[in-house]
């Protein structure tokens, strides 16, 4: 008679549960290819610019600055990945931009000091998107056409406020935040608050009600209702949460530039959609990654950084991100669905 083989048993001589992976093979297992495969690039893309540039390339200025500049974007993403989630779409976050920041930099507003320009931003910032929301969730417009409209209007009432003349920062408090002295442990403050963002962003996300709600209505959105979920309210919250970002990306885009623009923002909803689609965010709704659109921002990011220091044309550059969009959206079409 055969005896029963006794199953395995850890260093401590205890008997690990069925069903459970060492940790390095769980690791492995619940690790995101899509996410690997993002930083695969990201590495490759590191590597080329070194090897083309690597004086310039592989420099700690450079480096802060590639990260200074995806920290804008990078902020507006988040509200964006948020959106397209739930099966909507904004094209008015690069006008959201341009608007907050001029008018939180007229020299009525900077007569406040630092705290009424970044009052201004956010709060205007947040009257766009509530406009947004709106629109969408109440108004029943299509998102694509309310957004849109927000684009132009937008656009129009920010050249009215400058009347196309570019308007200088002279709060030192602001103006400071952009200098050297202003770095912790070398890391720019731009930089910090786009971590913060992106980690309240990812446990907005994943870790709360609100983020699995936002799914279900990407998903779908009739079911969401009928699981008592307010579909129109969820949508309006994240036309706000989108204008909310736009407003801190502007105040962002103040420091760095040292000045508000009426051409602030230009193309950010078309760098922010494709950052978000390439990182795993689903055009049709239904599944966000924030980590993934952080990783699209980031490349790029180093791209049109890489593009610069090799004094390569403008137009080549948009070329390669049209071709990169178009390959990750094939991607999207063959990759099976997931929950």
């Amino acid at each position: 008679m055969t005896q029963p083989v006794s199953p395995p048993r850890d260093t401590a001589g205890k008997t690990p549960p069925i069903g459970r992976l060492p940790a390095w093979r769980g690791l492995l297992a619940r690790a995101d290819v899509r996410t690997l495969s993002l930083l695969g690039v990201l590495a490759v893309l590191v590597v080329i610019g070194g090897a083309t540039k690597p004086d310039e390339f592989l420099d700690t200025r450079n480096l802060q600055l590639v990260l200074t500049q995806a920290s804008v974007i990078g902020v507006v993403t988040v509200g964006m990945t948020f959106v397209i989630t739930s099966g909507g779409i904004d094209l008015s976050v690069g006008a959201i931009v341009a608007l907050s920041s001029v008018w939180a930099t007229t020299v009525a507003t900077q007569e406040y000091g630092f705290a009424g320009i970044l009052f201004t931003a956010m709060i205007v910032g947040l009257g766009c998107g509530l406009v947004n929301g709106l629109l969408v969730a109440y108004g029943r417009v299509v998102p694509f056409i309310a957004t849109l409209a927000m684009l132009a209007s937008a656009r129009g009432l920010a050249l009215q406020i400058t009347d196309g003349k570019t308007q200088i920062v002279t709060v030192d408090g602001v103006l400071k935040l952009g200098e050297r002295d202003s770095y912790v442990l070398g890391v720019p403050p731009l930089v910090l608050v786009f971590a913060i963002v992106t980690i309240v962003g990812w446990l907005l996300l994943n870790r709360t009600t609100f983020g699995r709600r936002t799914v279900a209505v990407g998903g779908n959105a009739e079911a969401a209702r009928l699981a008592g979920i307010d579909v129109r309210r969820q949508r309006l919250y994240l036309y706000l949460l989108s204008g909310l970002c736009c407003g801190i990306a502007a105040f962002l885009l103040i420091v760095l530039a040292g000045s508000g623009q009426n051409t602030n923002g230009n193309l950010y909803e078309l760098d922010a959609i494709a950052a978000a689609i390439i990182g795993g965010t689903l055009l049709s709704g239904g599944r966000g990654t924030i980590t993934g659109s952080v990783l699209g921002v980031l490349i790029f990011t180093t791209i049109t950084n890489i593009f610069a220091l090799n004094n390569l044309q403008s137009d080549v550059q948009q070329i390669a991100k049209g071709a990169i969009i178009v390959a990750a959206v094939l991607v999207q079409r063959r990759a099976p669905s997931t929950t």
